[in-house]
């Protein structure tokens, strides 16, 4: 697979695309950020996500692209990026949802028992949404091989339970609510995500 980009060409990206955030932030994980990625905008331009996810299936070990059988991401934020990366891969691609607070595959969505899956999503920090995403597929008889990310904003730390590549790692601090700095306890919080926080 000959599609990759370098990290000064994927930090590009991002910033073309006003996807790197600074300001006050409250993550989905409950901790507060100085900054904040906005990966739907990187991905809103097609051409773009699609360069993106090809760079990222490059990076994956050939012996997993060649595994592959389905993509499967978390709803929201895994959405389009999961997409892209079924595309890239040749293979099928779905979400999991949280119609009542559990992730679940809905809307017909299906996976062939023992069927090989890459469990995809836009940013890992926690690794909370990716875990939870990761025991629904296998819930439905899939077997989650690989996990990957656009970003990894773990500090390199997440345990996802299968091998994990991510395109780009990205560390910026992350705070308690008691442990913030002057500078970000002046300013109220935005919540930018799509998901409840912790």
């Amino acid at each position: 697979m000959p599609d990759t980009l370098q990290d000064d060409a994927i930090l590009e990206e991002f910033r073309v695309s006003e996807a790197l955030l600074s300001g006050h932030f409250l993550l989905s994980s409950g901790r507060h950020s100085g900054h904040y990625l906005q990966c739907a905008r990187v991905l809103m331009d097609p051409a773009r996500a699609e360069r993106l996810a090809r760079a990222l299936a490059a990076r994956l070990p050939a012996t997993v692209r060649a595994a592959i059988g389905a993509v499967v991401s978390p709803a929201m934020g895994g959405v389009i990026i999961g997409h892209e990366m079924g595309r890239a891969l040749g293979v099928r691609a779905m979400f999991v949802e949280r119609p009542t607070g559990r992730f679940e595959l809905r809307r017909g969505f299906a996976l062939n028992p023992g069927e090989k899956v890459l469990m995809v999503e836009d940013v890992v920090t926690t690794g909370l949404s990716s875990r939870e995403a990761i025991a629904a597929i296998t819930a439905t008889g899939g077997e989650v091989i690989a996990a990957a990310a656009l970003v990894d904003r773990s500090g390199g730390g997440v345990d996802l339970g299968v091998p994990f590549t991510a395109l780009i790692a990205l560390g910026f601090p992350t705070y308690a609510a008691d442990e913030l700095p002057p500078e970000l306890a002046a300013t109220p919080a935005v919540k930018p995500g799509s998901r409840a926080t912790a």
